[in-house]
């Protein structure tokens, strides 16, 4: 198994991690059933036994019920909880409970430490295993973030902290007041979303302030032993067979042939193609999925088989630009 960064504080993480935002009714459940909790069940029997022991979690997801869901099926099997590690989020704030438009961000103490005691609650658990901000609240101050973080640490109740969505510059200055380190950043990459190739390749290039990346986010992560994780990673099937494919849309549709095509060529899945494209990145990142389906989740572990070559990697890339390299 590659080292990864995470590996300096979770030895035995998993480099697949599941993403339970559709756990609980996806948003659509006014309350918990016995159905979502068997969901749970199913999902955590099936990420366990294809490698996966990592699980991605967010105050928001459901309004709570992914969470609930999760910590519901976690109390039957409370042996498995040594065996896991639970990562959740928090920091943004809706109106009310079961509204879905955003109102702001929080990361002030308070809400911070709220936050995880509702999370520990939901999820049956003593602790989180690492803590996310979810995304950056132009109002934070540093110094109440570090004095979080820290009384969360001291009490046990969090052992790691992270981010998601963040720069260089925004996980920097968190890390000037705070004494415990960020050890991780979650941000989408996909061969959907390639800011964070474009970026390295527009130095000096008329597009590049139309990159929309931070420069030197993914290098400040590797000098800094910071591990970056993916959200998005599949981009909701847009080349690995979602139903509504937007045919008319040329670039998609020679990007989803080029996966197949790899798929047959190392007889593999189409996500697996997908997974082993991020993988093949010397960040070494993690990947996050997320699917009630178990049998995309076993394709998804088949990316624990494949190691792209570089021409392969660049053809994903070219056809996933739309565009030759410059």
């Amino acid at each position: 198994m590659q080292t990864l960064p995470i590996h300096e504080y979770f030895p035995h993480a998993s480099r697949l991690i599941y993403g339970c935002m559709a756990l609980g009714g996806n948003w659509q459940a006014d309350a918990l059933s016995k159905a979502h909790v068997e969901e749970a069940k199913q999902m955590l029997d099936v990420c366990l036994d294809n490698g996966i022991n990592m699980f991605d979690h967010a105050d928001i997801y459901g309004h709570g019920l992914a969470e609930a869901a999760f910590g519901e099926a976690l109390k039957s099997q409370s042996h498995l909880r040594e065996k896991i590690i639970i990562q959740s989020k928090c920091g943004i704030r809706f109106a009310d409970g079961k509204q879905q438009a955003v109102t702001r961000y929080d990361f002030s103490k308070e809400w911070i430490i709220q936050s995880v005691e509702n999370s520990l609650t939901r999820l049956n658990t003593d602790y989180l295993d690492i803590l996310f901000l979810h995304r950056p609240d132009p109002l934070m101050q540093p110094d109440e973030v570090a004095s979080a973080f820290e009384q969360l640490k001291r009490s046990g109740k969090v052992r790691n902290f992270a981010v998601s969505n963040m720069n260089a510059h925004q996980i920097q200055l968190i890390q000037s007041e705070a004494s415990v380190p960020v050890i991780a950043n979650q941000i989408e990459m996909s061969l959907a979303q390639l800011n964070w190739l474009n970026e390295g390749i527009s130095a000096n290039q008329n597009t590049m302030a139309s990159v929309g990346f931070n420069a030197g986010t993914i290098e400040h992560s590797r000098l800094n032993n910071i591990q970056m994780q993916s959200w998005g990673s599949l981009a909701q099937g847009l080349f690995s067979g979602r139903e509504k494919l937007d045919e008319s849309n040329e670039r998609i549709r020679q990007t989803s042939a080029l996966v197949r095509s790899l798929a047959a060529d190392y007889q593999t899945s189409a996500e697996a193609i997908l997974l082993a494209f991020l993988w093949r990145h010397p960040m070494k990142m993690q990947t996050v999925v997320g699917s009630s389906n178990t049998s995309r989740i076993a394709a998804c572990s088949l990316v624990e088989a494949v190691s792209l070559s570089a021409e392969h990697w660049y053809q994903l890339y070219v056809s996933a630009r739309g565009e030759a390299l410059p």
